[in-house]
């Protein structure tokens, strides 16, 4: 069984979800509250609170869609989980964004590899674990490089 919910509504919630979308709509006002108040003072412009509200809501609206939409990518694909190729999906309308995407992913998977490569080359030099780099003082001199 999937943890996807793809069926376009939400299901019935109980008090502890709803308490959680109360919480996750918060966050996402209180960060539109402070990107308002940067423009604001960068722009020298100002925001009415009744603005900012309905900037909250659509952007919490879009992320609900987003969400929707990245749930059946992965489940068209027979997945589980979402990847990095449904939010590039997802993006396709947006050459902008999508090429902010790809250029982050692309980062993150050849940051991926080297590490990979790190973890290599430390399990052939005998050392089994990480806290045994951290002790000798070899963690320290990868963090300043």
């Amino acid at each position: 069984s999937s943890d996807l919910n793809c069926g376009g509504r939400r299901p019935a919630m109980d008090e502890d979800g709803r308490a959680y979308i109360q919480r996750l709509k918060a966050a996402v006002h209180f960060t539109v509250g402070t990107m308002c108040k940067e423009i604001a003072d960068e722009k020298e412009v100002k925001f009415k609170k009744q603005t900012m509200a309905a900037i909250s809501e659509v952007t919490f609206r879009q992320c609900e869609s987003f969400a929707r939409d990245l749930e059946m990518f992965a489940r068209h694909a027979k997945r589980s989980t979402i990847n990095a190729e449904d939010v590039k999906l997802l993006a396709r309308r947006s050459n902008s964004l999508l090429a902010h995407i790809t250029q982050k992913s692309e980062a993150l998977a050849s940051r991926n590899q080297a590490q990979k490569g790190k973890k290599r080359k430390t399990v052939a030099k005998g050392v089994q674990n990480p806290e045994d780099l951290s002790e000798s003082g070899a963690m320290d001199e990868d963090r300043k490089s």
